[in-house]
């Protein structure tokens, strides 16, 4: 007799556990454009209701670095119609420089959290640093984005709203090709630092925006 084979496994998302422990909203808090170059570092904020747990988008979710950009895009805003509240927080490019990268990210997510209108019961936070002064909650989630669906959704919707704002930035900044490199250092970016010198978006506190206008 031919062995039946085993019906694939559902993610086992850390809310799972947490849903029958937290007496209210779970909000997944996550950032990105830490490491670019150009402009502010973007966090979101998002709460899904329990029953995304089990919805097909949750599978999309899970490999959401393997879509495409357009579908990501699609997935982004499918996040946002489904969650129960969702918020966008970012720190500009001189609160990194005066502050450094690291705490001008915790600002955001704190920015992206306290804007929520539904008060999360507790915060899922990407990483292992807290957030400084946050009056909720929190725990911090190495990899995150991989075992929390909710850390998960907000690093899509915080990627697809950072890329839209580069890519509307790039047609002020051509020489720095920002819609191929979404602020980060490439090799054409690194050469156009070298050839014009930063803008007033780039990271002044990051070295390879220290250089000189054609200091090659």
């Amino acid at each position: 007799m031919p062995k039946r084979q085993a019906a694939p496994k559902a993610t086992k998302w850390l809310e799972f556990s947490l849903v029958s422990e937290v007496p209210g909203l779970i909000a997944g808090v996550d950032e990105v454009g830490r490491g670019a170059l150009f402009g502010p570092v973007v966090a979101a904020a998002v709460i899904l209701p329990n029953t995304a747990l089990t919805a097909p988008i949750a599978a999309e979710i899970k490999d959401s670095k393997k879509l495409s950009s357009s579908r990501r895009n699609q997935l982004a805003q499918q996040i946002c119609h489904l969650a129960t509240d969702w918020k966008i927080g970012f720190a500009a490019t001189r609160e990194i420089d005066r502050l450094n990268i690291l705490q001008a990210t915790l600002l955001a997510m704190k920015r992206a959290v306290v804007k929520l209108n539904q008060q999360p019961a507790l915060c899922l936070i990407d990483g292992n640093q807290s957030i400084k002064d946050l009056p909720l909650p929190q725990k911090t989630i190495v990899k995150g984005d991989s075992l929390s669906l909710s850390i998960a959704a907000a690093s899509i919707v915080a990627k697809v709203w950072r890329d839209d704002l580069i890519m509307r930035l790039a047609g002020k900044y051509t020489m720095y090709d920002l819609s191929s490199n979404k602020g980060y250092g490439s090799a054409r970016h690194l050469l156009a630092l070298q050839q014009h010198g930063p803008s007033p978006l780039h990271r002044l506190s990051f070295r390879p925006c220290q250089v000189q206008r054609g200091e090659i």
